[in-house]
């Protein structure tokens, strides 16, 4: 797990996967600070996997944790799943995917909803491989899918209302 002191790695890992995908990334320093105040919040944890030598990131997964409106329990949002390209293939996405859904359970998460587009199909491989259910909204030129899991033992699961 990390903590607030590895702000700096976290923000160097997510402006490689904004990099990647030609998206938007803060200035560096800002980010940092950020990821370290939303942290030390409490409510943001954050995942890295390490290899090599060198112990820096190469993938992390960012958690974000809300009350919740119908259950006194959190749910669990996962903002980033982020693995160098370089060194996908190799199951480190679905490691840093379990051990997310391991720690929004051991925070009282029974829940847990992320989102991704139709573009990135591995991702969307294994958030389906893992048991989320996969809803999809079109537009002109990409297809947004959001997933949830219900994070919960069947045993534990409220029944449907009806």
């Amino acid at each position: 797990m990390a903590t607030s002191a590895d702000a700096a790695a976290i923000a160097a890992v997510l402006r490689d996967f904004q990099a990647e995908y030609e998206e938007f990334a803060p200035e560096q320093d800002w980010w940092a600070g950020r990821i370290a105040a939303l942290m030390d919040a409490g409510d943001s944890a954050v995942l890295l996997v390490e290899t090599g030598a060198d112990e820096l990131p190469v993938g992390v997964a960012y958690l974000r944790f809300r009350p919740s409106l119908y259950q006194d329990a959190p749910e669990a949002s996962l903002a980033e799943l982020y693995v160098r390209p370089d060194l996908r293939g190799q199951g480190l996405g679905r490691r840093l995917l379990t051990a997310a859904m391991d720690h929004a359970v051991d925070r009282g998460a029974t829940s847990m909803d992320l989102s991704t587009t139709s573009a990135d199909t591995a991702a969307v491989a294994l958030y389906e491989s893992m048991g989320f259910d996969r809803h999809e909204r079109s537009g002109p030129d990409v297809t947004a899918y959001s997933f949830e899991i219900d994070l919960r033992a069947p045993s534990q699961q409220a029944p449907a209302a009806g």
